[in-house]
């Protein structure tokens, strides 16, 4: 690739579409007051933006958007912090290019 022609990475995750399964996630966070340092990693490393921190300092996800990519699944396997399945048939991330 030329080196005078950037690609923002939001631009690509532009092309992709993503059907939302209303009342049945397909992530979820184990209640918790205090949040674990690897929860606290999700909200930085997850690629799609699903994880933020609650004003109250919890960790909160929203999966509407996640591109199933694992990263989460990886992190926090074996911890009990994450409950991870793949969405339903027909939802969740629908990849434009494949």
């Amino acid at each position: 690739m030329p080196e005078n022609i950037s690609v923002k990475v939001e631009d690509k995750l532009f092309q992709n579409r993503y059907k939302v399964d209303e009342g049945n996630p397909h992530v979820c966070i184990a209640p918790h007051t205090v949040p674990s340092e690897t929860l606290l990693t999700l909200v930085n490393v997850c690629p799609a933006g699903c994880y933020q921190k609650a004003d109250d300092g919890t960790v909160e996800v929203i999966p509407d958007g996640c591109m199933e990519c694992g990263t989460c699944r990886v992190l926090t396997a074996g911890s009990g912090d994450l409950d991870w399945n793949y969405p339903r048939g027909g939802y969740g991330i629908q990849f434009k290019f494949g």
